[in-house]
């Protein structure tokens, strides 16, 4: 089987260096808020090229914090999309507030900008922009919108690590960002973790007492806050690891060269890339009318395939009577219907590749 992901192969990439890492924890004694947090926080943050990192337990309390930290409130309305992982509107609903759903661009999967203005109401202080497969969101529009009309902007960078919009990465743009290492993210932990990055020093000192029940001193706290540490063993994983993600999103985009050019002239869609942005592709996303049967034919041929996302959250019983917007996404219902992520990470072999892309060359052949 090739699998669609597989953390697994980085582990043993840098496996010598990852086992020594866990090793200096262990001998330190010092588990969780430690030196190696502290590190992994400034070397993050310097990497993104903000001032501030907070790290936490994971993407979506990353999100769940940064919302809390911006003041947003129960009633409050936060805009954000439906196709993305369902972490973006959980965390929008455990600070309280209510998701509003805007459509996506269909050539970019990426909140469409001119369909934002039209969902801001009185009660809008928050905007998530999702930089959803590894590509950055539109955020120049995006930004011009939030400021004239006052309302903050989340940018959510779990897919995007080192992700370029402009000639800055995705997480740099916006009042605040968060990331997840969840072990399959380009960077990723060996279990969960987040982080939140900010310029401003008042939003990044409010997430600090928020990540750790509010506590300006031990066991005082000063606000209500929560407990969201990002513990000594992952963030010392993570160092080691961010030292080779430039060169791991490299790698993809290699993979995603050879994908382009083997998957040319069959009918199904290949990713397009915003010209003004560098995709990282955490994943590679195809679409296709014939997307079940193909999946169906791929599995059966030992490719690992996965659906990112099959049932767009609008639609999703838990949230289906709880959102605003959800009556007017036919970018978002089409792009569920269509979407399949083909094997993709740095470790992914030429033959394997030229594996799957065989497979979807003959799936094409039997039906033409």
């Amino acid at each position: 089987m090739i699998l669609c992901s597989n953390p697994q192969a980085q582990y043993q990439a840098h496996k010598a260096e990852i086992d020594a890492a866990i090793l200096r924890v262990l001998d330190k004694g010092w588990y969780i808020l430690g030196e190696e947090t502290k590190m992994f926080e400034s070397e993050f943050a310097a990497y993104i090229g903000v001032a501030q990192g907070i790290g936490v337990g994971s993407g979506t309390e990353a999100l769940h914090i940064a919302l809390a930290a911006c003041g947003i409130r129960p009633d409050n309305e936060v805009i954000t999309v439906s196709h993305t992982a369902v972490a973006t509107v959980a965390a929008i609903e455990l600070a309280g507030a209510v998701p509003v759903l805007v459509d996506i661009e269909p050539d970019y999967f990426t909140l469409d900008p001119d369909k934002l203005e039209a969902a801001i109401s009185p009660r809008t202080k928050a905007i998530i922009p999702v930089h959803l497969y590894g590509q950055p969101a539109d955020l120049a529009p995006i930004l011009e919108i939030a400021r004239r009309h006052g309302v903050r902007v989340i940018e959510d960078c779990a897919q995007a690590h080192g992700a370029m919009y402009g000639e800055r990465r995705v997480g740099a743009w916006g009042d605040i960002a968060c990331f997840s290492f969840y072990p399959t993210k380009n960077l990723g932990a060996l279990g969960d973790g987040g982080m939140i990055v900010t310029n401003d020093s008042a939003l990044a000192e409010r997430a600090r007492l928020l990540r750790e029940y509010g506590w300006a001193e031990r066991y005082v706290s000063h606000i209500p806050g929560l407990n969201s540490r990002l513990d000594e063993v992952q963030a010392a994983v993570l160092r080691v690891k961010l030292r080779y993600l430039d060169a791991d999103n490299a790698a993809r985009a290699r993979r995603a060269q050879d994908y382009d050019q083997a998957l040319r002239g069959i009918r199904l869609t290949t990713p397009k890339r915003r010209s003004d942005a560098t995709h990282v592709y955490h994943l590679y996303v195809i679409r296709c009318s014939e997307r079940d049967e193909l999946q169906t034919w791929l599995k059966a041929g030992g490719v690992g395939v996965l659906i990112h996302y099959a049932v767009p959250i609008h639609l999703q019983p838990a949230y289906q009577r709880r959102l605003r917007g959800g009556d007017n996404l036919p970018e978002t219902e089409r792009a569920a219907r269509q979407v399949l992520s083909l094997p993709m990470y740095p470790e992914l072999s030429e033959m394997e590749l030229q594996m799957v892309a065989k497979a979807v060359q003959s799936f094409f052949g039997k039906i033409s």
